[in-house]
């Protein structure tokens, strides 16, 4: 698809140059007419209140509103809502009682919305470190109040249980204890510890190989509490590996933020459900993309997703967990807030190099909506960086 350059912006490069970038014409998707062939959801941030007079690195401060109508807009576009997990800053600024104050919110407003999909984090982190008895009651705590709401529980990792658990069969006893109890079929998340270093190691094998058979056999003994599992290994052979071995109806959602148009669309073994972070940031082309899927126009599946897999390599690249910087940044270059500030002050965790190439990718996938207005708030950026 050709599309014209709009608009001229200085941009910085290496060697403290400034260099001159044609940002074209945005790309244009139209919303769902029918229901994807995949179950998709979008991993949301959350909108920091930057009128909080909270020390941002001590207490979490949110803008409900606007945080909300972020969720309204990625329902707008056929996507579920996987709340308060990785993306929203669970673990990296957003606590608890925050997190479950979100997810009331999330669930209170999918009710107007027909046929949302909402899914929300349960884990341990309001326990600082616990034993086994206590991991087990850590997630009993988090997945009742979740069901209390009516909500649907997407099982985290816990960094608790990584720091107690002396063996495999330490991770069998807790996840076989909190599945027996769940109300509806869970989907199991495996973040790996690319996301988050605390989760080296996690269901007690450093390998990765050795790791999957561990949990495996928990999906096996409990497949019938299990609606699927994500795996955010950024390692497609592992995910393929493990998707041909899933019990009869437990899914695979791909946690793969490298890989996850292939993965998505599948091969003869079988595909991959969606539960990704970048959805967030790209969710209108994510969503033309699974409706060309639908429609059998794999064509046109690649055509739009192709571009995008360069801009969330760069997202998440290498320290991964700072992907939520730019998701955020997307965010504000769309429009969508009125700032870029972020939960605990995470805007500063990507150097400027970094945002002006996000800026470069998101256009070349035609995700800039409103170029003029992204190049206004990249130069305010850069102008708060001393950049002119």
């Amino acid at each position: 698809m050709k599309r014209d350059a709009i608009l001229t912006i200085k941009l910085p490069a290496a060697g403290g140059r400034l260099e001159d970038y044609s940002v074209r014409e945005p790309r244009r998707f139209e919303r769902p007419a029918k229901p994807f062939t995949r179950r998709a959801l979008a991993a949301a941030h959350v909108v920091a209140d930057p009128w909080s007079a909270a020390e941002p690195w001590l207490a979490p401060a949110i803008d409900w509103e606007a945080t909300l109508a972020y969720r309204r807009h990625l329902w707008s576009w056929g996507l579920g809502v996987a709340e308060a997990m990785d993306t929203a800053q669970r673990g990296m600024g957003l606590d608890w009682p925050n997190s479950l104050e979100l997810i009331r919110r999330t669930i209170e407003a999918a009710k107007d919305v027909p046929g949302a999909l909402v899914a929300s984090g349960a884990g341990t982190d309001h326990v600082a470190a616990a034993d086994i008895p206590g991991v087990i009651a850590a997630y009993e705590a988090q997945c009742g109040a979740i069901e209390k709401l009516g909500g649907r529980i997407v099982l985290m990792a816990s960094r608790a249980l990584a720091a107690c658990a002396k063996s495999p069969g330490d991770y069998g006893r807790v996840y076989d204890r909190v599945l027996s109890q769940v109300k509806e079929p869970v989907i199991i998340h495996w973040l790996g510890e690319m996301f988050d270093p605390a989760l080296a190691g996690y269901w007690g094998k450093k390998a990765h190989h050795e790791a999957m058979e561990v949990c495996l056999d928990v999906l096996a003994r409990n497949a019938s509490k299990v609606d699927g599992i994500k795996i955010s290994l950024l390692d497609k052979e592992k995910e393929i590996a493990m998707r041909g071995r899933l019990p009869q109806g437990v899914r695979m959602y791909t946690g793969d933020d490298f890989n996850f148009a292939e993965l998505i669309e599948g091969d003869a073994g079988g595909h991959s459900d969606a539960l990704l972070g970048i959805f967030d940031a790209i969710a209108p082309a994510a969503s033309a993309a699974l409706s060309a899927l639908a429609a059998g126009d794999g064509s046109a599946y690649h055509d739009i997703l192709a571009p995008t897999l360069p801009l969330s390599r760069h997202i998440f690249c290498a320290p991964t967990r700072f992907y939520k910087t730019g998701v955020v940044f997307m965010a504000w270059l769309n429009g969508h807030q009125q700032h870029f500030v972020m939960v605990g002050g995470q805007q500063s965790a990507r150097h400027i190099l970094h945002l002006a190439e996000l800026f470069r990718l998101a256009d070349a996938a035609g995700l800039l909506a409103d170029p003029a207005l992204a190049c206004a708030r990249m130069k305010q950026l850069l102008a708060m960086h001393g950049i002119a």
